[in-house]
């Protein structure tokens, strides 16, 4: 049984280079799920442990959001879900031992690749001021530590409580509470740096920050487009419901700057026909330019508008507001300016209208690829207009579907982690707890990196994620973290966050999805939300990789105790003894959550109510679907340079590295490339195999420079290329954010590429 981590930091400087594939999944999938299965629990442990994933009766797989099926497979995960699950489950431990032989700095040189592979943190682990090995400590002197650092600030302000999507509803909905009993609304989380864009464009036109459609929807769909998404590498249990949704007739249109295998042809593991041939996906694939989305639903709306009764008028005139504005703004658009926006051809957009005005209900998904741009809520502003102007929105089969990422980062959201509450929710915590929570808006991600950098912020404490590799502007986050008189992370798994400090640091180690957790009140169960708004259980199984693990709720209820004090109005003991206490509450402040136990106790959960999609009701501030008329916006590049899109190999998700293959687009161990089309590559004078520096130019006039990249010549968009994250953050702006949203703009990064020293 080889469960031992790698010992050496492999080169990923050095890839080699295949042809990309053209299908997903299918025998290959199920031999590399194996093989990792086998290298990070054993056998049997593997066996056991991934035929409970994402069951009724099992937990949630701790990778994506994307929802269960009524009628569940076996193995009802994919082989990204079974690598997330296997790294949670792993054999290797990360000891006090472990520790003592490696300082600070020895870790801060390895590569997150590395720190990742060597196994579950097993102690609490303190770094003193001025030391450069974290040394064991005791849960009681860690929370001590804690207090002792927030009671030195001048305001509850200057403490940062960071959220990673993985946190259950019960943790966070603890967690939020803690933050603002203590006084601040301080609660950034990763739904800042991925669809903040997408809630606030739907909050604005739809009434609701969230997706409108289900599976059923999925299945039920005339036309689906898939923008800005990688499902086969990012989702890809989301093949599945595509494979459906075609065996029932719908069409499927890609928007991607990339081909992307999955979207090409799925060969489904799990059925005869996946073993050979697999399904076709796409019928019609758009190779748009990065950021050219909203000029190319500009024109289809311009289009829709303009052909005799494409139009639902009857759902325009009783639903919706500001039609005349938005039709006017429509009719402007221009096809020469479109043309050049997207790259795309006149036979292309015309072949797509035919397949939408042929549909009565269709579906748009998207997810970073729209989200992560300067202009990117009125992009998605702009799908809304779109499908509301044929009456798909409340509609089976039909609507909006932001596909989000990591699981229960929607649900931690509806839960309260959010810097700018709604005061509703806020008058309702004041209620139920009977304190003043604080009004006053919080920092969200990139203003509490601003206010770390400007020594605003002192204490910054992070529940689950990896702030430091998944934030912007690599250089200017991680010298604004190391001001901090105290960093804090709650996490299974060691991390880039964990090498670069404030001066002092803790790291707390807390239990897996996968592990029992056993309270005072005995075995507990937590809850999560999916990617479509349904609600349910998750419950582990191994025991704890170690004794010395404490639950996210046991943690957010202890230091909440020995914080707060004796000023504390909220049961925090009651609420570690027994999770149902804590639903108990969240029933009465969150709405969609009454009798919260009992819902939650029926196999597969409850689905949230959600007003257009189930009555065609908009709570916005009109009362109805806001159509809106944004001007058209789309990146221009300087002569000589491509506009770079950062993303995700197929053997990582979001900043955990789980190898160094992307074997869908050929390439094999190593991660630092970068992918040009061969004609842009030709005429810039770079070869393919040959190494640059990514210089990123921006209006600020800093250089951000990610050296040493290999160039490997790939059927990108024109203009246009793709390297992976977090290697190329460094090249984000802390500044180049989304309008409205402040999401980085990680997907529209300017450069030019210079031959690299080490070429």
């Amino acid at each position: 049984m080889a469960t031992k981590p790698p010992q050496g930091d492999p080169v990923q400087d050095a890839p080699e280079v295949f042809e990309p594939k053209h299908a997903a999944a299918g025998l290959p999938a199920v031999g590399h799920t194996l093989r990792v299965a086998r290298q990070q629990m054993g056998v049997r442990r593997a066996a056991l442990t991934l035929l409970r994933v994402n069951q009724k009766d099992g937990f949630d797989c701790p990778g994506c959001a994307w929802p269960e099926p009524d009628h569940r497979h076996r193995a009802e995960f994919c082989e990204n879900g079974a690598k997330a699950v296997a790294e949670e489950a792993t054999l290797r431990r990360v000891t006090p031992e472990f520790f003592a032989r490696h300082s600070v700095s020895d870790l801060a040189a390895r590569s997150g690749y590395w720190l990742g592979q060597q196994g579950r943190l097993t102690h609490p682990m303190y770094l003193p001021e001025g030391a450069d090995h974290y040394e064991p400590v005791t849960w009681e002197r860690a929370f001590d530590i804690v207090a002792q650092e927030i009671a030195a600030l001048d305001s509850p302000d200057r403490a940062v409580f960071y959220t990673s999507g993985r946190t259950s509803n019960e943790a966070a909905f603890l967690y939020q509470l803690f933050a603002r009993e203590l006084g601040t609304n301080n609660l950034p989380d990763c739904s800042n740096m991925c669809h903040e864009s997408s809630g606030s464009a739907l909050a604005e036109t739809i009434g609701v920050g969230k997706g409108s459609v289900l599976l059923e929807d999925l299945y039920r769909a005339d036309l689906i487009i898939v923008a800005g998404q990688n499902p086969g590498t990012n989702h890809p249990r989301m093949l599945s419901a595509l494979e459906k949704a075609k065996a029932n007739g719908a069409r499927i249109i890609s928007v991607n700057p990339l081909p992307e295998a999955g979207l090409e042809r799925f060969k489904n593991p799990q059925t005869p026909r996946g073993l050979t041939g697999g399904t076709a996906l796409t019928d019609l694939f758009l190779q748009i330019r990065i950021g050219g989305d909203q000029a190319l639903f500009r024109l289809l709306n311009r289009l829709i508008i303009e052909t005799p009764g494409a139009v639902d008028e009857e759902f325009v005139r009783e639903h919706t507001h500001g039609y005349e504005e938005f039709a006017a703004a429509a009719r402007a658009a221009d096809w020469d300016e479109t043309l050049t926006a997207t790259g795309l051809t006149r036979a292309q957009i015309e072949e797509a209208l035919g397949m939408i005005l042929a549909s009565e209900r269709t579906v748009v998904c998207w997810a970073m690829g729209l989200t992560q741009h300067k202009h990117a809520v009125p992009t998605i502003r702009e799908v809304v207009n779109f499908l509301l102007l044929r009456g798909n929105i409340g509609r089976p089969g039909a609507g909006v579907c932001p596909v989000r990422g990591h699981s229960n980062v929607q649900g931690d959201r509806t839960m309260g982690i959010v810097e700018r509450p709604a005061p509703a929710f806020l008058d309702a915590l004041e209620k139920e707890f009977g304190f003043a929570p604080p009004r006053e808006h919080g920092y969200d991600v990139v203003r509490a990196i601003r206010a770390l950098r400007d020594g605003e912020a002192k204490v910054f404490f992070a529940l689950g994620g990896n702030f430091v590799a998944a934030t912007p502007d690599t250089s200017v986050t991680e010298a604004a973290v190391r001001r901090a008189r105290l960093t804090v992370h709650v996490s299974t798994k060691l991390n880039r966050s964990h090498v670069v400090t404030g001066a002092r640091a803790l790291i707390l180690p807390t239990l897996g999805r996968t592990e029992r957790d056993v309270q005072a009140g005995g075995e507990q169960f937590v809850t999560v939300e999916d990617s479509m708004g349904v609600v349910h259980a998750s419950r582990g199984t191994l025991e704890p990789a170690s004794p010395h693990l404490l639950s996210e709720p046991a943690i957010v209820c202890r230091l909440a105790r020995r914080v707060l004090g004796e000023r504390s109005r909220v049961p925090w003991e009651e609420f570690e003894r027994d999770y149902a206490a804590i639903r108990d509450r969240i029933a009465r402040v969150v709405p969609g959550f009454e009798d919260f136990n009992a819902r939650v106790a029926r196999p597969g959960g409850f689905t949230l109510p959600h007003a257009p999609r189930d009555e065609r009701r908009f709570p916005t501030a009109t009362g109805r679907a806001n159509f809106t008329a944004a001007p058209v916006e789309y990146p221009k590049v300087p002569e000589g340079r491509l506009l770079l899109q950062t993303l995700r190999s197929h053997d990582q998700y979001n900043t955990t590295i789980y190898g160094l293959d992307d074997r869908y687009r050929g390439i094999r161990n190593g991660r630092r490339v970068v992918l040009v089309h061969p004609d842009d590559a030709r005429a810039l004078g770079v070869a393919d195999g040959s190494y640059v520096d990514l210089v990123g130019e921006w209006s600020d006039g800093v250089e951000r420079r990610a050296p040493g990249f290999r160039v490997v010549h790939y059927p990108t968009a024109r203009g246009c290329a793709a390297a992976y994250y977090p290697e190329t953050n460094v090249l984000v702006p802390l500044d180049a954010t989304a309008e409205v949203s402040n999401t980085p703009a990680s997907k529209s990064v300017v450069v030019r590429l210079e031959q690299s020293a080490t070429d």
